[in-house]
């Protein structure tokens, strides 16, 4: 059972809500919250589709689709699933993580300005597994089976092992916004530090690897990356989502959210864990891809609306910015690009607004 209710505020905006009754469970559900993220899926859909249809062997949109479907020619069902679609997938997958990462840390940190990017988990996933590839050696067998079983560990434990030390560093009391950014963009910068000590350390061929994927690259990726992070993300994500209320309590302050009955240290905890996992499987199965996180989940919210970014429509946000970019990297630039320079391209700027604007409501 839906009921409609329609409130105004100043001027002429007009807000629609529908309380949903399913039993003795009832919410209520804005239209923009449920419109956003359908037409942003039918985007993804849509852009996902033409970017498996662009390379050195163009296939139709049709036959892309019917091929999807099983019916299409053996020849283009080999290079659309085998060559094409692990690449898409895990570009899907990466935004789907970095989206619900950034919208998990800037709700619990009540700052547009916090992300995976700006408080050094990235960095910190970033220099364990360089790492990996480096000390590793890529060159041996060993160090070609530690890569590719340590890699994600590793990406991990550096994210989990970064976010310890910025909160333990950031608590006073409880943790303020602003702290909290600068704490974390002083371990991102010992983060990049390490990473280049590493980089020089290494020898020229392992240098290379660790170089090509800290630029955040889509390119040659198979189902060997998009299998674990896929994995990875159908226990988190549903976590995730099953922390939206905590969140929306979370967001008001620790003393209103233990006066409503919320465990704050645990739900803390849970938020930051999942927020850090989902950033370092995402680094780990396509390097640093920047700024997705810091972006999205605003632009999420000014569309969809609402007092904090929403998870589901930030997910799909960041998905579609991450295939959109290695669209616009492989067939519009001149040269092809990995998708983290354009994801930063795009993003560098939205910082620097984000700044101004914060600047501009302190005077």
């Amino acid at each position: 059972m839906t009921t409609t209710i329609s409130t105004r505020g100043p001027g002429v905006h007009t807000d629609r809500r529908r309380v949903l009754r399913i039993g003795p469970v009832s919410g209520v559900v804005r239209t923009r919250q449920l419109l956003v993220p359908l037409i942003t899926l039918v985007a993804l859909v849509l852009v996902s589709a033409a970017s498996l249809g662009r390379g050195d062997y163009p296939i139709g949109l049709t036959d892309v689709l019917r091929t999807l479907v099983g019916i299409g020619d053996p020849t283009q069902q080999f290079i659309v699933t085998e060559l094409r679609a692990p690449r898409i997938v895990v570009g899907v997958l990466v935004g789907l993580a970095l989206g619900i990462s950034g919208a998990l840390i800037q709700t619990f940190a009540r700052n547009p300005l916090a992300s995976p990017d700006t408080l050094g988990i990235n960095a910190g996933a970033s220099a364990a597994a360089v790492a990996v590839i480096v000390l590793g050696g890529s060159s041996s067998s060993a160090g070609q089976l530690l890569g590719g079983l340590g890699l994600p560990v590793a990406a991990l434990a550096g994210g989990l092992l970064t976010a310890l030390l910025i909160f333990g560093l950031a608590w006073r009391k409880g943790v303020d916004g602003y702290r909290l950014i600068l704490v974390g963009v002083g371990l991102s910068s010992v983060g990049l530090a390490g990473v280049d000590w590493l980089l020089t350390r290494s020898d020229i061929t392992d240098a290379a690897a660790a170089t090509v994927w800290l630029t955040g690259s889509l390119n040659a990726r198979t189902w060997d990356q998009a299998w674990p992070l896929g994995i990875a993300l159908a226990v988190l994500v549903p976590v995730a989502l099953a922390m939206s209320r905590q969140l929306g309590v979370l967001q008001f302050g620790e003393d209103t959210a233990r006066a409503l009955g919320i465990r704050v240290g645990a739900a803390q905890a849970v938020v930051v864990l999942v927020a850090v996992s989902l950033a370092a499987v995402s680094v780990a199965a396509a390097g640093p891809v920047g700024f997705v996180a810091l972006v999205v989940p605003q632009v999420a919210v000014r569309l969809a609306g609402g007092s904090r970014p929403p998870l589901l429509a930030s997910a799909l946000l960041g998905a579609l910015l991450v295939v959109g970019a290695d669209l616009l990297a492989r067939t519009v630039l001149p040269v092809a690009l990995p998708v983290g320079i354009v994801t930063a391209v795009i993003g560098a700027p939205y910082l620097l607004w984000l700044l101004v604007r914060g600047r501009r409501a302190i005077t």
